[in-house]
């Protein structure tokens, strides 16, 4: 009697391979966690990034002209808003004014500073006996009233010359007379009101000045 012997041999469990640096996978893999880290590296680097800015020594009326003197210098971390202000780098350029008012401390907008040509307005100074309010500063709007001058000593009635003018320059003095106050406040003005106001001021007319809170 003869053994029948079962001639199936068990399957072989399959050896697993070390990976190799051929493997196009494990390239890949690299490569994904090389460019993770370095956009990690580039976004702190561009968190930590400053960028020199000038800022305005003391308040800077319209119109005034400007050179780097009246600026300081301070880094600040802009991000994507570097270029919204005006660089160290760059300087101040020759024979440039105010554009608009820039307050003592503040960073310097490039939109802020220019040509003359830019101006559109122009600081006109104005002698007025009653007084604006105590809190007036530059920036703040006011109506012009114009009485012109009558007969003898006597003035017409008043009329509205300019609505909303922008305080360019505010500065409330004493005067010679009698200690009495005055004050000399100047406002922009466009050309096309300019030679009204002109002419007011050389025709000797009264001149009121009113804030405008509403106006802007």
């Amino acid at each position: 009697m003869s053994l029948r012997t079962d001639s199936t041999t068990p399957p072989t469990a399959p050896r697993l391979r070390r990976p190799s640096w051929r493997d196009p996978r494990l390239l890949i893999g690299l490569l994904l966690v090389l460019a993770s880290v370095a956009g990690i590296i580039a976004l702190v680097e561009s968190i930590d990034r400053t960028t020199d800015v000038y800022a305005a020594r003391e308040d800077l009326p319209v119109g005034s002209e400007i050179t780097a003197e009246d600026f300081m210098i301070v880094p600040v971390r802009l991000g994507d808003l570097q270029d919204t202000y005006q660089p160290a780098r760059e300087g101040i350029p020759e024979n440039a004014v105010v554009l608009r008012l820039i307050n003592g401390g503040e960073l310097v907008p490039s939109n802020a500073i220019g040509g003359a040509d830019l101006l559109g307005r122009k600081p006109v100074g104005l002698n007025v006996t009653d007084p604006l309010p105590q809190e007036t500063s530059a920036g703040d709007r006011v109506d012009v009233w114009i009485s012109p001058k009558g007969e003898g000593t006597s003035f017409l009635e008043p009329q509205l010359l300019l609505e909303a003018a922008e305080i360019s320059e505010y500065s409330p003095d004493e005067g010679t007379l009698g200690g009495s106050l005055s004050t000399r406040v100047y406002v922009l003005v466009d050309d096309e009101k300019l030679p009204g106001l002109l002419e007011a001021i050389s025709n000797e007319a009264r001149i009121a000045v009113v804030l405008n809170a509403g106006g802007s």
